[in-house]
């Protein structure tokens, strides 16, 4: 079983620094707009596999997705209606400059 956070122990200091990371940003812009939970091997991580896995745990600590498995794929989800009860407004303000930065061309939403 995967230990998640409960939203009410995380800080936005811990949600601000997971976000800091361009990788993590491009994770979380991406369950943003995803139709339904992802594996991590459905991101394109400008990173190795390790550095992969340590982003994700990051963005778990930080209590900004929830894991899950099935069979042996491990699932993402975010965790966004936690979060805006917790945080309102931050989650999506954050996707929403991922979604300007995007139309510009800008690196947040690429990863770079």
């Amino acid at each position: 079983m995967i230990e998640h956070p409960g939203v009410e122990d995380v800080s936005v200091q811990q949600v601000l620094e997971a976000l800091a990371d361009p990788a993590r940003r491009k994770v979380v812009h991406t369950l943003a707009h995803a139709a339904s939970p992802l594996s991590c091997g459905s991101f394109d991580l400008p990173v190795g596999r390790s550095t992969s896995s340590h982003h994700f745990t990051v963005l778990r600590q930080a209590g900004l997705v929830r894991q899950y498995y099935i069979g042996t794929t491990k699932m993402n989800a975010l965790r966004s209606e936690e979060l805006e009860r917790r945080f309102p407004g931050l989650l999506s303000a954050v996707v929403a400059a991922a979604d300007a930065e995007a139309h510009q061309g800008g690196g947040a939403a690429r990863g770079t």
